[in-house]
Protein backbone atom coordinates (compact mmCIF):
# COMPACT_ATOMS: atom_id res chain seq x y z
CA UNK A 1 0.00 0.00 0.00
CA UNK A 2 1.45 3.57 -1.19
CA UNK A 3 0.88 6.40 1.41
CA UNK A 4 1.12 9.97 0.39
CA UNK A 5 2.68 12.40 2.27
CA UNK A 6 1.74 16.06 3.03
CA UNK A 7 5.70 18.27 2.67
CA UNK A 8 6.28 19.35 6.08
CA UNK A 9 5.24 23.37 6.39
CA UNK A 10 7.72 25.55 6.76
CA UNK A 11 8.31 29.06 7.81
CA UNK A 12 11.02 30.25 5.89
CA UNK A 13 11.55 28.59 2.64
CA UNK A 14 14.52 26.30 1.31
CA UNK A 15 17.05 27.60 -0.50
CA UNK A 16 16.51 31.46 1.21
CA UNK A 17 19.52 33.71 0.64
CA UNK A 18 18.85 36.84 2.99
CA UNK A 19 22.08 38.91 2.89
CA UNK A 20 21.81 39.95 6.34
CA UNK A 21 25.20 41.04 7.17
CA UNK A 22 23.88 44.13 4.94
CA UNK A 23 22.37 45.47 8.29
CA UNK A 24 24.93 44.81 10.73
CA UNK A 25 25.71 48.47 11.24
CA UNK A 26 22.01 49.40 11.27
CA UNK A 27 21.46 46.50 13.97
CA UNK A 28 24.49 47.39 17.02
CA UNK A 29 23.72 50.96 16.11
CA UNK A 30 19.67 50.62 16.76
CA UNK A 31 20.52 48.05 20.09
CA UNK A 32 23.30 50.56 21.28
CA UNK A 33 21.15 53.37 21.37
CA UNK A 34 18.33 51.14 23.23
CA UNK A 35 20.28 49.42 25.49
CA UNK A 36 21.98 53.33 26.27
CA UNK A 37 18.63 54.51 26.98
CA UNK A 38 17.57 51.56 29.27
CA UNK A 39 20.37 52.20 31.14
CA UNK A 40 19.57 55.75 31.67
CA UNK A 41 16.13 54.31 32.92
CA UNK A 42 17.32 52.33 35.66
CA UNK A 43 18.74 55.01 37.17
CA UNK A 44 15.77 57.35 36.55
CA UNK A 45 13.18 56.71 37.36
CA UNK A 46 14.18 53.35 38.49
CA UNK A 47 12.97 49.61 38.43
CA UNK A 48 9.84 49.10 40.29
CA UNK A 49 10.50 46.79 43.00
CA UNK A 50 8.23 44.11 44.13
CA UNK A 51 7.96 43.00 47.39
CA UNK A 52 10.48 40.62 47.46
CA UNK A 53 12.72 43.61 47.21
CA UNK A 54 11.63 45.93 49.20
CA UNK A 55 9.93 44.50 51.97
CA UNK A 56 6.10 45.28 52.60
CA UNK A 57 2.86 43.72 52.51
CA UNK A 58 0.89 42.97 49.97
CA UNK A 59 -3.27 42.66 49.86
CA UNK A 60 -5.39 40.40 47.25
CA UNK A 61 -8.70 41.10 47.25
CA UNK A 62 -11.16 39.98 45.30
CA UNK A 63 -14.15 42.35 44.37
CA UNK A 64 -17.65 41.86 42.90
CA UNK A 65 -17.18 44.37 40.20
CA UNK A 66 -14.15 46.37 38.78
CA UNK A 67 -13.26 48.45 41.55
CA UNK A 68 -12.90 51.89 41.51
CA UNK A 69 -9.22 52.53 42.04
CA UNK A 70 -9.35 56.25 42.29
CA UNK A 71 -11.71 56.34 45.13
CA UNK A 72 -9.89 53.19 47.27
CA UNK A 73 -6.47 55.21 46.59
CA UNK A 74 -8.42 58.44 48.44
CA UNK A 75 -9.37 56.52 51.21
CA UNK A 76 -6.29 54.68 51.68
CA UNK A 77 -4.59 58.24 51.85
CA UNK A 78 -7.34 59.64 54.24
CA UNK A 79 -6.19 56.29 56.55
CA UNK A 80 -2.83 57.77 56.65
CA UNK A 81 -1.94 55.04 54.05
CA UNK A 82 0.14 57.09 51.73
CA UNK A 83 2.25 55.60 49.25
CA UNK A 84 -0.11 52.05 48.60
CA UNK A 85 0.10 50.62 45.15
CA UNK A 86 -2.61 49.02 43.24
CA UNK A 87 -2.73 46.68 40.53
CA UNK A 88 -5.72 45.01 39.03
CA UNK A 89 -5.16 41.18 38.24
CA UNK A 90 -7.89 38.48 36.97
CA UNK A 91 -10.95 39.25 34.72
CA UNK A 92 -10.72 42.92 36.31
CA UNK A 93 -12.45 41.77 39.35
CA UNK A 94 -9.73 41.93 41.55
CA UNK A 95 -6.67 44.49 42.91
CA UNK A 96 -3.53 44.05 44.87
CA UNK A 97 -2.59 46.35 47.45
CA UNK A 98 0.70 46.66 48.26
CA UNK A 99 1.91 48.33 51.13
CA UNK A 100 5.66 49.55 52.55
CA UNK A 101 7.67 48.38 55.24
CA UNK A 102 7.30 50.20 58.22
CA UNK A 103 9.21 50.79 61.21
CA UNK A 104 8.62 47.50 63.23
CA UNK A 105 6.42 44.09 62.92
CA UNK A 106 3.26 46.28 64.99
CA UNK A 107 2.77 49.04 63.17
CA UNK A 108 3.07 47.10 59.86
CA UNK A 109 -0.09 44.89 61.42
CA UNK A 110 -1.99 48.14 62.02
CA UNK A 111 -1.13 49.00 58.94
CA UNK A 112 -2.77 46.18 57.01
CA UNK A 113 -5.90 46.36 59.95
CA UNK A 114 -6.55 49.42 58.04
CA UNK A 115 -6.18 48.80 54.47
CA UNK A 116 -8.84 45.88 55.90
CA UNK A 117 -10.83 48.32 57.42
CA UNK A 118 -10.89 50.40 54.08
CA UNK A 119 -11.40 47.77 51.42
CA UNK A 120 -14.45 46.78 53.25
CA UNK A 121 -15.88 50.06 53.46
CA UNK A 122 -15.13 51.13 49.67
CA UNK A 123 -15.83 48.49 48.21
CA UNK A 124 -18.85 46.82 49.44
CA UNK A 125 -18.46 42.17 49.27
CA UNK A 126 -14.86 42.33 48.64
CA UNK A 127 -13.52 39.42 49.98
CA UNK A 128 -9.54 39.48 51.41
CA UNK A 129 -8.43 36.13 49.81
CA UNK A 130 -4.71 36.71 51.18
CA UNK A 131 -2.03 38.73 52.39
CA UNK A 132 1.94 38.03 52.13
CA UNK A 133 4.49 39.84 54.39
CA UNK A 134 8.34 40.33 53.71
CA UNK A 135 10.62 41.85 56.28
CA UNK A 136 13.64 44.82 54.90
CA UNK A 137 16.25 42.06 56.10
CA UNK A 138 15.03 39.45 54.16
CA UNK A 139 14.37 41.47 50.73
CA UNK A 140 17.44 42.64 50.94
CA UNK A 141 18.89 39.72 51.06
CA UNK A 142 17.11 38.52 48.14
CA UNK A 143 17.68 41.42 46.24
CA UNK A 144 21.75 40.65 46.62
CA UNK A 145 21.21 36.55 45.69
CA UNK A 146 18.66 37.52 42.56
CA UNK A 147 22.20 39.94 41.79
CA UNK A 148 24.78 37.43 42.17
CA UNK A 149 22.55 34.41 40.17
CA UNK A 150 22.34 37.22 37.59
CA UNK A 151 25.85 37.90 37.33
CA UNK A 152 27.37 33.73 37.76
CA UNK A 153 25.01 33.09 34.92
CA UNK A 154 26.52 35.05 32.55
CA UNK A 155 30.20 33.76 33.63
CA UNK A 156 28.81 30.18 33.17
CA UNK A 157 27.60 31.17 29.90
CA UNK A 158 31.28 33.07 28.85
CA UNK A 159 33.02 29.87 30.12
CA UNK A 160 31.01 27.25 28.36
CA UNK A 161 31.11 29.07 24.90
CA UNK A 162 34.74 29.76 25.41
CA UNK A 163 35.12 26.09 25.76
CA UNK A 164 32.90 25.00 22.96
CA UNK A 165 33.96 27.32 20.72
CA UNK A 166 36.68 30.25 19.58
CA UNK A 167 36.61 33.20 22.38
CA UNK A 168 35.56 35.23 19.46
CA UNK A 169 32.05 32.98 19.68
CA UNK A 170 32.21 33.46 23.43
CA UNK A 171 32.63 37.71 23.62
CA UNK A 172 29.69 37.68 20.80
CA UNK A 173 27.48 35.39 22.97
CA UNK A 174 28.01 37.58 26.13
CA UNK A 175 28.13 41.25 24.80
CA UNK A 176 24.69 40.10 23.38
CA UNK A 177 23.54 39.08 26.12
CA UNK A 178 24.29 41.81 28.16
CA UNK A 179 22.49 44.16 25.38
CA UNK A 180 19.71 41.51 26.27
CA UNK A 181 19.19 41.71 29.36
CA UNK A 182 19.95 45.47 29.54
CA UNK A 183 17.56 46.16 26.94
CA UNK A 184 14.87 43.69 29.00
CA UNK A 185 15.56 46.12 31.87
CA UNK A 186 14.82 49.10 30.57
CA UNK A 187 10.89 47.45 29.44
CA UNK A 188 10.54 46.77 32.87
CA UNK A 189 11.38 50.34 34.12
CA UNK A 190 8.75 51.41 31.32
CA UNK A 191 6.03 49.02 31.76
CA UNK A 192 6.59 49.40 35.80
CA UNK A 193 6.82 45.59 36.06
CA UNK A 194 7.29 44.78 39.51
CA UNK A 195 11.11 43.43 39.47
CA UNK A 196 11.13 40.47 41.88
CA UNK A 197 11.82 37.12 42.25
CA UNK A 198 9.85 35.98 39.81
CA UNK A 199 10.85 38.25 37.10
CA UNK A 200 14.75 37.40 37.71
CA UNK A 201 13.67 34.01 36.93
CA UNK A 202 11.98 34.93 33.44
CA UNK A 203 15.17 37.12 32.82
CA UNK A 204 17.13 33.60 33.38
CA UNK A 205 15.23 31.77 31.43
CA UNK A 206 15.29 34.99 28.70
CA UNK A 207 19.21 34.10 28.64
CA UNK A 208 18.81 30.38 28.77
CA UNK A 209 16.75 30.47 25.57
CA UNK A 210 18.65 33.15 24.07
CA UNK A 211 21.85 31.20 24.75
CA UNK A 212 20.39 28.24 23.32
CA UNK A 213 19.44 29.73 20.21
CA UNK A 214 22.99 31.44 19.73
CA UNK A 215 24.83 28.30 20.19
CA UNK A 216 22.34 26.58 17.44
CA UNK A 217 23.79 29.10 14.83
CA UNK A 218 27.25 28.94 16.18
CA UNK A 219 27.33 25.69 16.12
CA UNK A 220 26.63 25.68 12.59
CA UNK A 221 28.78 28.55 11.27
CA UNK A 222 31.78 26.14 12.94
CA UNK A 223 30.36 23.39 10.77
CA UNK A 224 30.65 25.93 7.70
CA UNK A 225 33.79 27.09 8.46
CA UNK A 226 35.13 23.61 8.08
CA UNK A 227 33.12 22.74 5.07
CA UNK A 228 33.58 25.60 2.95
CA UNK A 229 36.97 26.75 3.61
CA UNK A 230 37.76 29.76 1.69
CA UNK A 231 34.25 31.53 1.56
CA UNK A 232 34.34 34.74 2.67
CA UNK A 233 33.22 34.75 6.70
CA UNK A 234 31.14 37.53 5.71
CA UNK A 235 29.28 35.33 3.20
CA UNK A 236 29.78 32.51 5.51
CA UNK A 237 27.80 33.79 8.43
CA UNK A 238 24.51 34.92 6.34
CA UNK A 239 24.50 31.20 5.06
CA UNK A 240 24.61 29.68 8.62
CA UNK A 241 21.71 31.93 9.30
CA UNK A 242 19.67 31.25 6.82
CA UNK A 243 19.86 27.96 6.93
CA UNK A 244 19.03 27.64 10.66
CA UNK A 245 16.54 30.41 10.07
CA UNK A 246 13.16 27.73 10.13
CA UNK A 247 14.59 26.30 13.71
CA UNK A 248 15.03 29.89 14.99
CA UNK A 249 11.94 31.11 14.04
CA UNK A 250 9.87 27.59 14.77
CA UNK A 251 11.01 27.55 17.70
CA UNK A 252 10.85 31.28 18.72
CA UNK A 253 6.94 31.35 17.53
CA UNK A 254 6.29 27.95 19.69
CA UNK A 255 7.50 29.58 22.58
CA UNK A 256 5.84 33.03 22.08
CA UNK A 257 2.57 31.43 21.51
CA UNK A 258 2.42 29.55 24.71
CA UNK A 259 3.73 32.39 27.03
CA UNK A 260 1.15 34.66 25.18
CA UNK A 261 -1.95 33.04 27.33
CA UNK A 262 -0.12 33.61 30.72
CA UNK A 263 0.50 37.15 29.99
CA UNK A 264 -2.85 37.91 29.03
CA UNK A 265 -5.10 35.29 31.79
CA UNK A 266 -2.24 34.46 33.87
CA UNK A 267 -3.58 36.90 36.36
CA UNK A 268 -1.14 38.80 38.34
CA UNK A 269 1.37 36.24 39.98
CA UNK A 270 2.53 34.91 36.28
CA UNK A 271 1.51 38.23 33.88
CA UNK A 272 4.50 40.08 34.56
CA UNK A 273 6.99 36.89 34.37
CA UNK A 274 5.19 36.04 30.87
CA UNK A 275 5.55 39.70 29.63
CA UNK A 276 8.85 39.92 30.50
CA UNK A 277 9.42 36.34 28.43
CA UNK A 278 7.38 37.39 25.58
CA UNK A 279 9.92 40.70 25.04
CA UNK A 280 12.92 38.75 25.82
CA UNK A 281 12.25 35.62 23.13
CA UNK A 282 11.70 38.71 20.32
CA UNK A 283 14.88 40.36 21.29
CA UNK A 284 16.92 36.92 21.57
CA UNK A 285 15.86 36.00 18.63
CA UNK A 286 16.66 39.10 17.06
CA UNK A 287 19.77 39.47 18.91
CA UNK A 288 21.36 36.16 17.48
CA UNK A 289 20.93 37.34 14.24
CA UNK A 290 21.83 41.43 13.91
CA UNK A 291 24.15 41.70 17.00
CA UNK A 292 25.69 38.18 17.87
CA UNK A 293 26.99 37.76 14.46
CA UNK A 294 27.65 40.77 13.33
CA UNK A 295 30.46 41.17 16.72
CA UNK A 296 31.35 38.10 15.33
CA UNK A 297 32.08 38.93 12.33
CA UNK A 298 34.52 41.99 13.21
CA UNK A 299 36.35 40.28 15.96
CA UNK A 300 36.94 36.95 13.70
CA UNK A 301 37.24 38.43 10.33
CA UNK A 302 41.15 38.51 9.85
CA UNK A 303 41.30 35.34 12.35
CA UNK A 304 38.54 32.64 11.64
CA UNK A 305 39.80 33.20 7.88
CA UNK A 306 43.22 34.00 8.04
CA UNK A 307 44.58 34.64 4.16
CA UNK A 308 41.31 33.95 3.60
CA UNK A 309 39.86 36.14 0.11
CA UNK A 310 38.06 39.24 1.40
CA UNK A 311 34.23 39.38 1.94
CA UNK A 312 31.99 40.03 -1.35
CA UNK A 313 28.76 40.79 -1.94
CA UNK A 314 28.46 38.33 -4.79
CA UNK A 315 25.59 36.13 -3.89
CA UNK A 316 26.68 32.92 -5.44
CA UNK A 317 29.86 32.72 -3.53
CA UNK A 318 28.08 31.41 -0.85
CA UNK A 319 27.03 28.12 -2.87
CA UNK A 320 30.12 27.44 -4.01
CA UNK A 321 31.51 24.60 -1.84
CA UNK A 322 35.81 24.09 -1.33
CA UNK A 323 37.08 21.07 -2.13
CA UNK A 324 38.64 20.54 1.48
CA UNK A 325 36.95 19.97 4.11
CA UNK A 326 39.44 20.60 6.85
CA UNK A 327 40.00 23.51 8.83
Amino acid sequence: MKFLTRPAFRLVPDGTRIRFMKGRFLGLIVSAVLSTASVVLFFHPGLNLGLDFKGGVVMEVATPKPPDFTRLRNDLNAAHLTGAGLQGFGSGKGVLISLEQRSNAQATEQSLNAAEGVVKSTIPGAKILSTQAIGASVSSQLFQQGLIALGLSFLMILVYIWFRFEWQFAVGAVATLILDVTKTVGFMVITRIPFDLVTIAAILTVIGYSTNDKVVVYDRMRENLRKYKTMPLRDLIDLSINETLNRTLGTSSTVFLAALPLALFGGASLSGFAWVMLFGIVVGTSSSIYIAAPILLFLGEHRLRRGGPKATDDPTVAKTPARTASR
